[in-house]
């Protein structure tokens, strides 16, 4: 076999050769400008505040300064032992600590979960009084809340903490405290809040069983006040219908009253008219009476008379002779008649 081997001209190897040596300078450019731009630049991010740190007194960014970024958004503390809140720490910007325990001043323990809402405001002079990094975290706000915490609510009793009100003071209180120990420090307390509160077993027991106690005498009160409520009730709605009772009576006597009023005024007034119709009777019948007596007299008796035997059926008996009646005579009227008589 035969092999053919290529020939490869001068110039087209020098050429090549050039090149390849531009290409290798560009790389070094581009790694010795990369190199550069990572030493002497940092990027700061949103939400963080970067301080610039100089080792050799320089006053420009370059070789020899380091930027220390610290974070200015809202930053969580929290102060728990549950671990449903261990998956916090993933988060940027929160943090998980121990819970506090409490001694309070019966001298019962009470293990206390705590939030401490928190920013920084003020980078360089946490630097310059705290220190580098995290170290704000673990040298001021971790300790100081814990301290500040402890002691205010180490002045409630064991029975406050179930009493909102004061245990939201302490809360306060120990807000108030923080707030003014990290101000100085370049540090901004928001609020601190105590969520959840666990009493040691013994305790626990004696004041579950004085709760029910007091349950028990919460209800017994409950029921006295709901039995003196129906009581009340009770007489209300009979003196209420008393008095209606009384009221009804009243209308009733009043009703008779004036139907006995309207009574004997119309018995008063049928009096008085009965008075005027005889009144009236009386002076007709003396009128007539006048009348009898006064001239014309006889014709008005004789018309009386007339008026008295209408409808009368008139008998004519003869007087004189031998049949006649004279009823005047009375032994002849009873010899007519068959009676017996005396002579």
């Amino acid at each position: 076999m035969a092999f053919t081997i290529p020939r490869v001209s001068v110039g087209t190897a020098g050429r090549l050769g050039k090149i390849s040596r531009l290409g290798w300078l560009v790389i070094a450019g581009s790694v010795v400008l990369l190199l550069g731009y990572n030493s002497c630049t940092t990027y700061v991010r949103p939400g963080e505040a970067g301080v610039k740190q100089s080792k050799f007194g320089l006053h420009y960014v370059g070789v020899g300064e380091t930027m220390h970024r610290f974070p200015t958004n809202l930053q969580v503390l929290e102060l728990t032992n549950s671990r449903s809140e261990t998956a916090g720490e993933d988060v940027e910007g929160h943090r998980q600590t121990t819970a506090i325990n409490i001694q309070t001043s019966e001298g019962y323990n009470v293990r206390v979960d705590a939030t401490v809402l928190y920013r920084i405001v003020d980078p360089l002079r946490v630097i310059q009084t705290i220190g580098l990094g995290r170290l704000f975290e673990d040298a001021a706000v971790i300790p100081r809340s814990a301290q500040d915490l402890r002691r205010a609510l180490g002045e409630l009793d064991a029975e406050d903490f179930y009493k909102g009100t004061k245990r939201m003071e302490k809360a306060h209180d120990a807000k108030v405290a923080l707030a003014a120990e990290l101000k100085d420090k370049g540090i901004e307390v928001v609020d601190v809040y105590v969520r959840r509160y666990i009493y040691d077993s013994r305790y626990q027991q004696a004041i579950e069983q004085r709760k029910i106690q007091d349950q028990t005498v919460y209800k017994n009160e409950a029921e006295a006040k709901a039995a003196t409520a129906a009581a009340l009730k009770n007489k209300i709605v009979a003196e209420g219908a008393a008095a209606v009772q009384v009221e009804l009576s009243r209308g009733d006597a009043e009703m008779k009253k004036l139907e006995a009023q309207a009574d004997l005024y119309r018995r008063q007034r049928a009096a008085d008219g009965d008075l005027l119709v005889k009144l009236a009777e009386a002076q007709g019948t003396e009128l007539e009476n006048q009348a009898l007596r006064g001239v014309g007299s006889e014709n008005m008796v004789g018309l009386r008379m007339a008026d008295a035997l209408k409808n009368t059926k008139v008998i004519v008996l003869p007087t004189d002779g031998e049949s006649g009646m004279n009823p005047l005579d009375l032994r002849a009227l009873l010899r007519r008649f068959d009676v017996g008589v005396k002579p």
